[in-house]
């Protein structure tokens, strides 16, 4: 026996969702961002998804995006790989990330593999 109409309930959610959204404080999630993986954000963020769930014991939100970051890559006439900065002109703080010692096979690897992990990290959130 249904008690009321499951699309009321749905848009209802949806708005729900869609207002927290809205209310996001991009500049706390930047610096978060930065502290825990010394990224900065691209203006273009999509937004995926929107839910209510249960996180250890308590009501949460989970929020999935996808972003894009700024790369730069300085390497000199041999191709080695000089400094790799993910951060963008102006952000405060700034410093250039050194590159990882190691051939450029070793670098180009470890740095596919940070930018994996990372996007695993985002797309499970902090499950």
């Amino acid at each position: 026996m249904k008690l009321t109409n499951p699309k009321t309930i749905q848009d209802g959610e949806k708005e729900f969702i869609d207002t927290i959204n809205a209310e996001l404080d991009w500049g706390a999630i930047e610096r978060i961002l930065f502290e825990k993986h010394s990224l900065t954000l691209h203006e273009e963020i999509d937004y995926k998804n929107g839910d209510l769930m249960v996180y250890k014991d308590q009501i949460a939100y989970k929020f999935d995006f996808e972003i894009k970051v700024p790369l730069s890559i300085i390497f000199n006439r041999e191709g080695e790989c000089l400094e790799l900065s993910t951060l963008r002109e102006g952000f405060e703080d700034e410093a250039p990330l050194p590159a990882e010692p190691g051939g450029p096979e070793d670098k180009v690897a470890q740095m596919a593999l940070n930018i994996a992990d990372l996007i695993s990290e985002i797309n499970q959130g902090d499950e």
